[in-house]
């Protein structure tokens, strides 16, 4: 009697996926990618799929140990300065501003600038575009990083695009993602890219992550930046203008609160906030409304009346430009659970 053959050895493409640790890192920006990556491998493994990803934590200088912002200790495998094998995607995860300007990182970037065309593609976790920045990789390019960090980068890098609202960009073979947990949702974009959506849904699902999260940057960070809020100008209308949302409100009224003449008020707000007066009042009437979605049970109608949208359609019409969500969908989204009933 025959024996049966054995099936032949699945041979596995192990794409070799490095994570770069930089030091100062928040835990999520390292664990959150990897945890998304090591989770689709297993779930290819299963399916004796013929691809896998190797993921390897590497740190970006000669010692393999850094520390995150925690203070834990991380040992990576090894530094990714001695890689010798093919990397297909690499991920610069946090940065840590002081650290990584001082010389002892100077030769990661010149190896990341020189080594970038060998690799298929490169992307950062939060932070981690100022890296890529430094690195000159990301000049002329559509970018974003944490919300609370965009103007920094922009600042720091004026070849860079900087777009603060999406939770990650592509442009060409470059990635960005924006603060912290977008790590994860860019980890999943790749697996898609790479493997479908089924198989990204199917990781999505065993994390109990969006497979695409709703919404923007813009409905987690601060639709006024620090220097129109502390502004001479701006600073005292910001109080006033919260008090007198519910009534009609435009650039006579702030004039007259600050003894000036409309046209050199308009003026100087703009050239001092980079924000027209009527953007101004916008904003603050949509941050206003944001705190009444977030910590009341009114009625969104009332709350339009309250912050003077002149009606819901109007509300709505401003959310969605300005968060990219409906005020319906931004109370489902960032409700808090003691909620009261402010009258």
């Amino acid at each position: 009697m025959k024996r049966a053959t054995p099936p032949a050895p699945i041979i596995r493409d192990r794409k070799l996926t490095v994570i770069v640790i930089m030091s100062g890192n928040i835990l999520l920006d390292i664990a959150g990618p990897v945890d998304v990556f090591v989770t689709a491998g297993k779930m290819l493994a299963a399916r004796a799929a013929g691809e896998d990803y190797d993921v390897l934590l590497a740190s970006p200088g000669r010692s393999t140990r850094i520390t995150c912002s925690a203070g834990i200790q991380l040992s990576c495998t090894t530094s990714v300065l001695g890689i010798q094998q093919p990397i297909d995607t690499l991920l610069v995860a946090g940065y840590d501003n002081e650290a990584e300007n001082s010389q002892y990182y100077d030769e990661f970037y010149a190896w990341l600038a020189t080594t970038a065309k060998h690799i298929r593609r490169i992307g950062s976790v939060c932070v981690g575009a100022f890296a890529l920045a430094k690195a000159g990789l990301l000049n002329g390019r559509q970018v974003t990083t944490h919300w609370e960090y965009c103007e920094q980068l922009q600042n720091s890098y004026p070849r860079v695009q900087v777009n603060p609202n999406p939770f990650f960009i592509k442009d060409d073979n470059i990635y960005t993602s924006g603060g912290v947990s977008s790590g994860m949702d860019l980890a999943l974009a790749l697996i898609e890219e790479d493997h479908g959506k089924d198989l990204a849904a199917q990781v999505a699902r065993k994390l109990v992550l969006y497979l695409k999260k709703p919404g923007s940057q813009a409905s987690f960070g601060a639709l006024l930046p620090g220097y129109a809020i502390h502004n001479t100008l701006s600073g005292p209308l910001r109080s006033w203008v919260v008090k007198h949302a519910h009534t009609k409100i435009g650039v006579v009224e702030l004039a007259q609160q600050m003894n000036m003449s409309t046209r050199n008020f308009s003026r100087m707000f703009t050239r001092e906030t980079g924000l027209s007066p009527a953007k101004f009042i916008e904003k603050i009437r949509v941050e206003l409304a944001r705190k009444y979605l977030e910590d009341s049970t009114l009625n969104i109608e009332v709350i339009a009346e309250k912050c003077g949208f002149g009606g819901l359609v109007s509300m709505r019409r401003i959310f969605l430009r300005q968060l990219l969500l409906s005020p319906s969908d931004y109370r489902k989204n960032f409700r808090t659970a003691l909620a009261k009933d402010h009258r």
